[in-house]
């Protein structure tokens, strides 16, 4: 089989997802001992810019250990998918609901990463 690839980079967001009773801790260690520059503060997540990519730590009480989850951007995400149907990577969209119009998809990685494919 002729497998057409497709062009991926990593995009500029990670996500940590977090269970509750982790979360202060983990924002209080970015903020205080770290002392990355804040992006966003809200009480269900808060933002950091770490290097050239930005770190999103998100409360989520369906977890119960943190999640990390990395953004993949691509130019063309209907040849992306196509490929990585073709490469039987799993498909998780049912994860977590994508803005209305937003040109991406998730999957995950075979240590069950999550990737945010989307448009660069």
């Amino acid at each position: 089989m002729n497998r057409s690839r497709s062009h991926f980079e990593g995009g500029k967001n990670i996500a940590m997802k977090l269970p509750p009773h982790e979360f202060d801790q983990t924002v209080a260690f970015y903020r205080d001992t770290l002392s990355l520059p804040p992006l966003k503060q809200e009480p269900e997540m808060c933002g950091f810019q770490f290097g050239a990519v930005q770190l999103w730590l998100d409360r989520v009480a369906t977890v119960s250990q943190a999640e990390l989850w990395l953004q993949v951007d691509t130019p063309d995400v209907t040849v992306a998918k196509e490929y990585l149907e073709q490469e039987e990577v799993v498909r998780c969209d049912e994860i977590e609901p994508l803005p209305e119009g937003f040109e991406g998809c998730w999957i995950s990685s075979p240590a069950n990463i999550v990737h945010l494919i989307s448009r660069s």
